[in-house]
């Protein structure tokens, strides 16, 4: 398990959110990827931030109940998101899933441009793969 990296089990097409992206049309790319959350790309592919459905739901509310202009991604997204390269270990974002709140992790070439995306649904299979192969 220990030599399990995040390249072995992350999503390789990722779906990521652009920079001036709408607010409605923020929340179709997550309900249509039946996502909680999705990294925000500049126009070169690197992860500039992350938008979760929490993000949109408050969004939402407080801009339906005021009937506010249009809001954009770059607007109420996390500026700072946690990232993953494709040789971390596993077992060491696993660690950083426990100690952080982040279910998806967006994962990161050298230049931080999107290369895949890593969920907590992906390492708790690992892990229980792992776990199983224990027991046999």
């Amino acid at each position: 398990m220990s030599d399990l990296t995040v390249g072995a089990l992350m999503g390789k097409h990722p779906t990521a959110i652009t920079l001036g992206t709408e607010l409605t049309e923020v929340v179709d790319k997550l309900l249509q990827h039946k996502a909680t959350g999705l990294p925000v790309v500049d126009a070169n592919h690197r992860v500039v931030g992350f938008v979760s459905e929490q993000d949109c739901l408050r969004k939402l509310l407080v801009s339906s109940y005021h009937c506010e202009g249009s809001l954009v991604v770059d607007e109420f997204m996390h500026a700072s998101p946690l990232t993953v390269a494709e040789t971390d270990s596993v077992v060491n974002v696993a660690e950083l899933m426990v100690n952080q709140k982040p279910k998806i992790y967006p994962v990161v070439d050298a230049q931080k441009r999107l290369v895949g995306l890593l969920s907590r649904h992906q390492v708790l299979r690992a892990l229980k793969d792992s776990r199983r192969a224990c027991e046999a």
